[in-house]
């Protein structure tokens, strides 16, 4: 399972429990509503949270990946010209 289904189960889960608890407390509805959108504002946070955190997450994954491939870039160009020196000075 990836983890963007996780995070979103989570979430989602999340949502529905705090709106399932909230309409099912005995309360005035100018209170319930105020709760509603308390919840909602932390969940909104919570999600805008998460988010940043895997793309930053991605981001640096990305970042190291992409030097590893420009180190193993550079050193088979170095191993290359090194082998192509060493076949002149064979030849000649």
């Amino acid at each position: 399972m990836s983890t963007k289904k996780i995070i979103t189960g989570v979430l989602a889960g999340a949502a529905v429990g705090a709106i399932a608890g909230i309409l099912l407390a005995p309360d005035k509805g100018s209170n319930t509503r105020k709760k509603i959108k308390e919840k909602a504002t932390d969940l909104k946070d919570n999600f805008k949270s998460t988010a940043k955190n895997s793309l930053d997450a991605l981001k640096n994954g990305y970042d190291e990946i992409k030097g590893d491939i420009t180190k193993s870039k550079n050193e088979l160009e170095a191993d290359l010209n090194k082998t192509k020196n060493n076949l002149k000075e064979a030849v000649i």
